[in-house]
């Protein structure tokens, strides 16, 4: 059945999920799985959120798949680390005891399953930090499962398929890819997928072997759909509704008309945070206040709405942490897509290859371009405090190019040229013609690839420590020696891509309790409103410790909100199978 077009009259439910994501997904499977009347609503024509655009990664310190798991005392102390000013004790500890049995419930109760990472945390060296094992992903799926519902699933971000494939969130499928013209068992698998992807395309006009982000989101609207939880789209909640002082549903504006819908138990936020919401992130984001440009790769749809909406019942949001953590830092480009169409290219593995660095307009270097994405965007924000424009350029020569790509750039054998004209890519014989056609100070730019070689030669970087740490070595290229980060920027011609600010999704949220129950100013709750996802104020404080740690708490606080909602008990060690399924 297709919700897209609800009937105008009233609905009633137990719980209302306002917002398609992994957060609100969660929240509406385990609140069914505990016997719940659950309907879901989202904003946009297909579900998914931003999770469908995302990894897919969960950083769940402690799980079954955490098989190097360390001592609670160490994933507390790294927790305290990374979040200074802001740790939040009843928080951490919520999401310490109760993300492992997450886990298990999912994969016991739903269509959901992961398999293990090797990520280190983003910041292994620092106190409690770990080399490898925390990070989980949602494993491959089939998304030809959801039968008619295929339709309404959020395809992946466009930019970083290709000819709209997907790839697996890991090294040993993009190595193949990278090496297709080298090796013939790289050839072979890279044949076979393409194939096996044109297949689907044929028969369901779009890949259905879906990886990352987008595998969670189908596996959770499986089971939603397998629950017989509606998921209603282009359905846009526009006002709480009360009764006696207590949030009771929502009016819902939808292609055919206005739908109230009256929830007994409440109503759950999951839109998704502010990233769209101009006012506020011009606010918030120092970038922005200072003119400069922000793209966000986050769908569209995510203005906001759950802040007001709260804010109109005496919701308060929370905007403590610091600028620079206002949200998940994510360097981009602007990726000319074609019939006027432009596209956002998230930096997600170009920066940690060897012969690739990344220089401010002035041509120096500024920061571990090897380190995480958040780090990187929060560095090129503070060098460029003095300066209207808020951005970097990769560079690289012709070597590394044909090896690795550059940004939306493919490697060898797929052509350049188009780019070049488009001006996403520059290209220059020789560094100081890269700079003029760029307008980086050719000066700057010489003496630093000339400092930079000069210890890249022996695969140092004596001016940040690349390739220094676990995390700086995952994503490089292991084959390259002595120094999988590091590569002298030395064969002509060289090519440059300019980086701008994005985001991943905001930390600021609405204040609530362990539980995800909003709260007033004065602490108090209002009485039948939760936040989840990125509506709630994110218990990193600011920072980002490790890959995964959005999705990781959304869906941890997603099933303990839903908990508490059901009223079931909320130790973790409350789970017997038995005492989640639906009769």
């Amino acid at each position: 059945m297709n919700h897209s077009a609800p009937s105008p009259q009233d609905l009633t439910c137990d719980l209302l999920v306002v917002g398609s994501g992994a957060g609100g997904l969660s929240t509406a499977i385990t609140a069914r799985k505990h016997g719940l009347d659950v309907i879901v609503i989202e904003k946009a024509a297909v579900f998914g959120g931003t999770t469908a655009f995302s990894g897919g990664v969960l950083w769940i310190p402690g799980s079954h798949h955490d098989k190097q798991a360390d001592s609670r005392a160490a994933m507390r102390t790294y927790m305290k680390d990374q979040t200074g000013a802001f740790y939040d004790e009843a928080v951490v500890e919520a999401f310490l005891d109760h993300g492992p049995a997450m886990v298990e419930w999912f994969e016991r109760e739903s269509a959901v399953r992961f398999v293990p990472t090797l990520y280190p945390d983003y910041h292994p060296d620092a106190p409690g930090g770990a080399q490898v094992g925390r990070s989980i992903l949602a494993a491959p799926f089939d998304a030809s499962q959801l039968g008619a519902e295929l339709a309404r699933l959020r395809p992946p971000l466009e930019t970083i398929t290709f000819v709209g494939m997907m790839f697996n969130s890991s090294n040993a499928d993009l190595k193949h890819f990278f090496r297709a013209t080298k090796s013939l068992v790289s050839a072979a698998y890279v044949t076979r997928r393409l194939a096996s992807h044109f297949m689907d395309l044929l028969r369901y006009r779009r890949g259905v072997q879906v990886t990352s982000g987008n595998a969670l989101a189908a596996r959770l609207a499986k089971s939603c759909f397998d629950l017989g939880i509606p998921i209603h789209t282009e359905a846009e909640a526009t006002q709480l509704l009360e009764r006696e002082g207590r949030v009771m549903g929502a009016r819902v504006r939808t292609p055919g008309g206005e739908l109230r819908i009256h929830a007994r138990r409440g109503v759950v936020l999951a839109c998704g945070g502010y990233p769209h919401d101009v006012d506020r992130i011009t606010q918030r984001y120092p970038h922005l206040a200072r003119g400069g440009e922000h793209l966000s790769p986050v769908p569209a749809e995510n203005t906001g709405d759950g802040f007001r909406l709260a804010e109109r019942v005496g919701g308060r949001v929370d905007m403590r942490f610091d600028a620079t953590g206002a949200a998940a830092w994510m360097p981009v480009s602007r990726v000319p897509l074609g019939g006027g169409r432009t596209g956002v290219f998230p930096h997600l593995l170009d920066r940690y290859k060897p012969g690739v660095i990344g220089v401010l307009q002035n041509g120096r270097r500024f920061t571990n371009e090897s380190n995480s994405y958040h780090d990187v965007g929060a560095a090129l924000i503070d060098a460029c405090t003095d300066h209207q424009d808020t951005a970097m350029w990769l560079v690289c020569d012709q070597t590394t190019i044909s090896k690795y790509g550059l940004g939306y750039a493919k490697p060898a054998p797929m052509p350049l040229g188009k780019l070049i004209r488009q001006g996403y890519l520059f290209k220059g014989r020789t560094l100081a013609e890269l700079a003029r056609v760029t307008g980086i100070d050719a000066a700057g730019l010489e003496a630093t690839v000339r400092d930079f070689n000069r210890g890249a030669e022996h695969g140092e970087d004596a001016q940040f420590g690349r390739g220094t740490t676990a995390f700086n070595r995952y994503l490089a290229d292991p084959e390259h020696r002595p120094n999988p980060c590091v590569a002298p920027v030395a064969q002509g011609p060289f090519y440059a891509v300019k980086v701008l600010m994005g985001d991943l999704g905001t930390f600021d949220g609405l204040r609530t309790s362990v539980v995800g129950e909003v709260l007033r100013a004065d602490g108090a709750v209002v009485p039948g409103l939760f936040a989840v996802g990125n509506d709630r104020a994110s218990v990193m404080g600011g920072n980002y410790p490790g890959a995964g740690i959005t999705l990781g708490p959304a869906m941890t606080f997603g099933w303990l909100t839903a908990r508490h909602i059901a009223g079931a008990p909320t130790a973790s060690t409350a789970d017997a199978p038995e005492d989640h399924h639906v009769t």
